[in-house]
């Protein structure tokens, strides 16, 4: 009796040694394959602030909430430095009273993108205000540049998971930065020129504003296109950017008033 007790205790310790060995073994084969095993995993939704890439290219982007005094300078610099591919994120308020901007961006064949409706910060709206004011400025844009927007840089730069979360079930990609010129701050010319140049890498979305409140930005632009072309580098758009790789999103965080005047 004692021995046959010995062995029943002897295969239930194998047996448990087995199964242990089997999960630790399951558990370092889905370690080594993780990076494989992301690819079909679901992932929440993330704003974008650069995409890799080995090309030299980079997407200047311009937000645009309030003014008639900037956007019209900026144009005349993209045209004469035969800039052909950048991307304006609009808010649908200033798109509607200045149609002629908007037609001469659509004509020269820029990207459109949303910022939004209301130029506040949405992270402070329940789920159904924020989507109603996405949804405003996406059919107002629409009607104005007889292409339904799928970009869209969130007001303030502000943005919570719900935002994102929201955003993405109305077919939005969230697109944020990873230069920001602050030329929102006036600093100077040169100052927005190094900021720019200085941060400038492969597949970097770069934030300029073309609202009233950036007076210098006009004065740069010209020396950072030229600079930049000067290291080797072309100008695409951020949709464009995004066809090169599959985009680098970082962790999904909240973000709160970046650009309180953009």
């Amino acid at each position: 009796m004692d021995s046959f007790f010995i062995v029943w205790n002897g295969r239930k310790i194998r047996r448990t040694f087995f199964v242990t060995a089997a999960f630790l073994m399951s558990l370092i084969v889905i370690w080594a394959e993780k990076d494989n095993l992301s690819v079909f995993a679901p992932h929440p939704p993330a704003a974008v602030y650069s995409v890799p890439t080995e090309r030299k290219v980079v997407a200047l982007t311009f937000d645009i909430s309030w003014g008639d005094k900037r956007a019209a300078p900026i144009l005349d610099v993209l045209q004469n430095k035969n800039v052909k591919n950048v991307t304006f994120f609009l808010s649908s308020p200033w798109s509607k009273t200045h149609p002629d901007l908007v037609k001469r961006m659509v004509d020269a064949g820029y990207e459109i993108g949303s910022h939004g409706h209301k130029h506040d910060n949405y992270s402070t709206y329940d789920e159904e205000e924020i989507r109603k004011q996405i949804a405003t400025a996406h059919s107002m844009l629409t009607e104005l540049t007889g292409t339904a927007p799928k970009l869209i840089r969130m007001p303030n730069g502000d943005f919570d998971k719900r935002v994102l979360r929201v955003a993405d079930n109305m077919g939005y990609k969230v697109i944020q930065w990873d230069t920001d010129s602050l030329d929102w701050q006036n600093p100077g010319v040169d100052t927005i020129v190094q900021r720019v140049v200085g941060s400038a890498h492969p597949g970097d979305i770069i934030l300029l504003h073309a609202s009233d409140s950036c007076k210098q930005t006009h004065e740069a632009l010209p020396i950072i296109i030229d600079q930049l072309r000067s290291q080797g580098y072309d100008f695409v758009t951020v949709g464009q950017l995004l066809g090169q790789a599959d985009t680098k999103s970082k962790t999904v965080e909240d973000r709160s008033a970046w650009n309180m005047l953009a």
